[in-house]
């Protein structure tokens, strides 16, 4: 084993992979395009589903990058050595090329060879999937490793819950896969002790699914018609083992951070356990804070969404930092430090390091404001509640909390779970959709989903969204730009800058504008190019997005022309009729357009 740092993984990893014919792309960006069922990219391979179900990918069939995601489902986890809502996961893909063969022994050579990883074989172990009555046992992977030198009493078949990687949402591609852990030294929990059973002894280093099948929407599995491999080794546990760090904490990628977190309470924060796990909360969601906002796709602080999430991480942030002691304004040094930390790497912190610091430090000061009344009231709630022996605080007061004191609902959770306290969940979500009734999409519910719909109508609507983009430049002005988009079979919502409410002359002329090109049967063709060529022919990429130096472009006849993934219908009679819902403002400089697909007049008799 080699001690490394961040930086020198980074390129290490890649480096390899080039090595074995593997063209390195640029990581996406954390907001998911044109993907109403998840708020945040949470893993390496959500923005390349499509490519994983077998579209071309313009830079081939080989892939490895680096990608920002954030995953929340671990958060009442932060603040013990490793768990994280923001990490950087390093992947190579295998689109129809390669398979477990190539897959397993790449992974063995860049842990265990002396000019890489130089992990001690000897303490590699490594976990297969047993089979069950939809897969077989994976004897594939086994015989892979048992070649490579593992031997039997270091391989492990276990089930699904252990060694399957499923569809992110209900359907999609998804397959078995085989984990490889260290063993880090520490004594046996007990005789069942085994890889993956969390009492530390096992550190999990790496995975390789392998996307032989799909989900349908039945439950039950098929082949898939293109097998993948899909990878992932996270950056931070990685180097916190490489560098044999107790916790990801000590690492160069969080040192900065608690340095600054000790200088302002003015005492060491690891000498109690309490202490400690504040100061880690802290990082952690201050860290994803920042690339949160930060993202070429930037999210301010709110009561829905991504929005919502990011107000979570904020305000939890507030409430650990007070544990600690912290002084007002906390949140703008430790957003510095992260910026200063990682700017050489996301260039787009630096470039919106102003945004960064202000909406942490609104969104502090605006929570501040409540904070104490709030706990205090809390606190009441909860003695009258203990006087009467209930041990469940409604979910109509956790609604009040929420309400009146900006408390997000997990927030109220948080604080009674630590008094055995339990909260009604379900009268919470019917309080807040009755008062929010204009929205059926709660905070937590539309963090739930998986992978992007491709379905008619979505692939339709999709479409129609390089109509209106189109449109808007020629009614509005070329100033105008895609700042965001939501898409789901019914409808479409397309966010872009303008300064000002467009009149109803402009929504009618727009609109008529599309519904022109869809009565001109335009054709819709795709071609590959260089980034460059597509930027001299016209086509409009999106602002301050990294695209690869091979991209698609696709061409809506002679009316559009625009930097894209997909997907998209053949032709412009496919869509329907096209109709504005609705135009609103999103946010400062920022517009919204609601819109539709109807069908055309004469059509579905």
């Amino acid at each position: 084993m080699i001690r490394v740092k961040a930086d020198e993984l980074r390129q290490m990893y890649l480096a390899f992979f080039a090595s074995k014919g593997h063209a390195v792309i640029s990581g996406s960006s954390l907001i998911p395009e044109n993907d109403p069922t998840v708020l945040f990219t949470t893993a390496g391979m959500h923005p390349l589903v499509p490519y994983l179900l077998g579209e071309p990918h313009p830079a081939g069939r080989r892939l490895c990058d680096c990608q920002k995601c954030i995953r929340t489902g671990d958060i009442d986890s932060v603040g013990d050595t490793s768990h994280l809502t923001f990490f950087e996961m390093l992947g190579n893909w295998s689109l129809g090329d390669y398979f477990k063969e190539e897959a397993i022994a790449w992974s063995y050579e860049f842990l265990t060879a002396r000019a890489y990883l130089a992990f001690d074989p000897a303490t590699l172990h490594v976990t297969v999937f047993a089979g069950d009555r939809d897969a077989p046992r994976d004897e594939e992977s086994v015989a892979i490793w048992r070649r490579l030198g593992i031997p039997e009493r270091r391989i492990f078949a276990l089930p699904k819950d252990d060694n399957w990687w499923g569809p992110a949402g209900q359907t999609g591609p998804c397959g078995p896969d085989t984990e490889m852990f260290v063993d880090t030294g520490k004594a046996a929990c007990g005789p069942a002790c085994r890889p993956g059973c969390g009492c530390g002894k096992f550190f999990e280093i790496w995975n390789d699914v392998f996307m032989q099948y799909e989900k349908k929407a039945d439950g039950s599995f098929a082949r898939l018609g293109q097998r993948n491999v899909d990878t992932g080794m996270g950056v931070e546990r990685t180097v916190a083992m490489l560098q044999g760090r107790a916790t990801v904490y000590e690492t160069e990628l969080f040192a900065p951070v608690m340095d600054e977190l000790a200088a302002s309470a003015g005492r060491r924060l690891d000498a109690s356990a309490a202490d400690a796990a504040a100061a880690r909360i802290v990082a952690d969601h201050l860290r994803s804070a920042v690339f949160i906002v930060g993202d070429a796709h930037g999210v301010t602080p709110g009561n829905l969404g991504r929005g919502y999430v990011l107000r979570r991480l904020i305000r939890r942030s507030v409430r650990f930092a007070k544990n600690l002691g912290l002084k007002e304004g906390f949140t703008t040094p430790i957003a510095r430090r992260v910026i200063e930390s990682y700017r050489h790497v996301y260039p787009e912190l630096e470039a919106n390091a102003a945004r960064i610091v202000d909406e942490l430090l609104k969104e502090e000061q605006r929570f501040e404001a409540t904070l104490d009344r709030g706990l205090a009231e809390l606190d009441k709630i909860l003695g009258h509640m203990r006087a009467r022996a209930q041990s469940t605080l409604p979910g109509r007061v956790a609604f009040r909390l929420f309400d009146t004191y900006g408390f997000p609902f997990e927030f109220t959770a948080d604080i009674c779970r630590e008094q055995n306290i339990a909260v009604d969940r379900q009268g919470f979500d019917q309080a807040f959709e009755k008062h929010r009734a204009v929205s059926r999409q709660g905070a937590d519910k539309s963090f739930k989903g998986g992978l992007a719909d491709n379905s008619a109508a979505t692939t339709r609507l999709h479409t129609a969204t390089h109509l209106l983009h189109r449109a808007l430049r020629i009614v509005l002005g070329e100033h105008v730009r895609q700042r965001g988009s939501n898409i789901t079979p019914d409808r479409l919502r397309f966010d872009f800058s303008h300064p000002d409410r467009m009149t109803p002359a402009q929504i009618a002329e727009v609109e008529g504008l599309v519904n022109g090109q869809i009565a001109r049967a335009l054709p819709v063709a795709m071609e590959t190019v260089s980034l460059e060529e597509a930027k001299r022919a016209g086509a409009v990429a999106l602002f301050a997005v990294k695209y690869e130096e091979q991209v698609k472009v696709y061409r809506i006849g002679d009316f559009s022309a625009e930097v894209c993934g997909g997907p998209h219908v053949r032709n412009t009679r496919e869509l329907g009729r096209f109709r504005i819902q609705k135009e609103e403002s999103s946010g400062a400089g920022v517009r919204r357009i609601r819109a539709a697909l109807e069908e055309a007049a004469g059509e579905g008799a």
